[in-house]
């Protein structure tokens, strides 16, 4: 259906493994530190760095953790803790605490805003685990599938909308943040008139209009690759430079969500092959009678169809890069449906991009239809 646009490094090899910690996209790429590869660097950068090399950040009685959680993002102001705001680590450290009976600090790879959801975003925690019969009596640390099933018992008590879906030991050196090497963030969009499912509710952009997926395809062209992105920087962005490289920025068609099959589609079964093939060979077609494969109908069984909704088509935008401006991604969605609702030409795209200025570009995606799909380590640098 699509094309993926994408731009590696010809050095950069994909590690398949099969190891415990699936939900991590595991890459190895060339030694280069984030300011060499985005153009930015912090204080914050520099202080990490500082304590790696006092050595201040392994200490033999504490076990650092590797987790990778999910959530729906809607019932959270964001990722960071907030006075009086339930986020993502104040959830998480609440948690936490009471597993182990300590208080604990997060530390989140992605700091996703308000309403924005994660299918994996990765962070870290420090543990001591104390004896709480004898107090001061340090005890081995707990083994990572222990961690999960107890922190999630206590997830499952406030609100259930988080959840731990991995966790792995590492050194005391390794930083969720600091050590990604990339990220990869998904935008739902919804197509079509009438009211979209209350199954997706704050799930998805609706956009009433049909999309050119062509168009928004030339558009990615257009932007992927290493740019200044000002026109996609949102005003409150800490970067120092606006240089970032966009590995991967393409649209795809896919079955909208939730789906079940209809009466024609249980008589026919098609495998996912099957419908992949058929979404791919006449996309013009899709979702012509519900599904992403036409079948004909007989009249006879129209009156069989009454009641059912009709399904809108549903467009994911895949960003893959190191790092992000701030609200760089829904910037970008919010041109390329501009460009796919007929509003906005290619070289419209182009004048933008080159503006360097985020007023030339078109109003900002909702943070609904963003997902933080998966980050990207090389854990062969880790030494746990």
């Amino acid at each position: 259906m699509s094309e993926a646009m994408t731009r590696r490094d010809p050095n950069e090899t994909t590690l398949s493994i099969s190891e415990p910690l699936q939900s991590l996209s595991l890459t190895q790429s060339p030694d280069e530190s984030l300011a060499a590869r985005t153009g930015d660097s912090s204080s914050e950068d520099e202080e990490y760095e500082g304590l790696r090399q006092e050595g201040m950040l392994n200490n033999p009685r504490i076990q650092r953790y590797l987790i990778a959680v999910e959530y729906i993002g809607t019932g959270f102001s964001g990722v960071q803790q907030q006075l009086n705001c339930r986020t993502v680590c104040g959830v998480l450290e609440n948690a936490f605490q009471k597993f182990i009976g300590l208080p604990v600090s997060i530390s989140c790879s992605s700091r996703t805003d308000s309403g924005v959801h994660a299918l994996s975003n990765v962070c870290h925690v420090d543990v001591e685990r104390v004896s709480k019969r004898r107090p001061g009596e340090v005890l081995p640390p707990h083994e990572p599938e222990v961690v999960r099933k107890a922190v999630n018992h206590f997830l499952q008590k406030n609100e259930g909308d988080l959840t731990l879906i991995d966790v792995r030991c590492v050194s005391g050196n390794f930083h969720a943040r600091f050590n990604a090497k990339e990220r990869t963030y998904f935008y739902r969009l919804l197509s079509g008139p009438g009211n979209i499912s209350k199954f997706e509710k704050e799930r998805a952009w609706h956009v009433h209009r049909e999309l050119d997926i062509s168009s928004m395809q030339k558009a990615c062209q257009v932007l992927v690759g290493t740019h200044d992105y000002s026109s996609f920087r949102a005003a409150g962005c800490q970067a120092n430079l606006p240089i970032r490289t966009l590995d991967e920025l393409n649209v795809t068609e896919v079955s909208p969500s939730p789906y079940f099959p209809t009466i024609q589609e249980r008589e026919h079964p098609v495998t996912p092959r099957d419908e992949r093939n058929a979404l791919s060979n006449s996309s013009s077609d899709a979702l012509a009678s519900g599904g992403f494969h036409t079948i004909e109908i007989p009249k006879s069984q129209l009156a069989q169809n009454f009641g059912l909704r009709r399904m809108h088509r549903c467009y994911i935008v895949t960003a893959r890069g190191r790092s992000f401006l701030y609200h760089q991604v829904r910037l970008l969605v919010g041109v390329l449906k501009c460009v796919g609702t007929g509003q906005l030409t290619i070289p419209d795209v182009e004048r933008i991009l080159k503006a360097k200025d985020v007023t030339a570009a078109s109003p900002m995606a909702p943070a609904c239809g963003l997902y933080l799909g998966s980050v990207g380590y090389d854990l062969s640098e880790d030494t746990a």
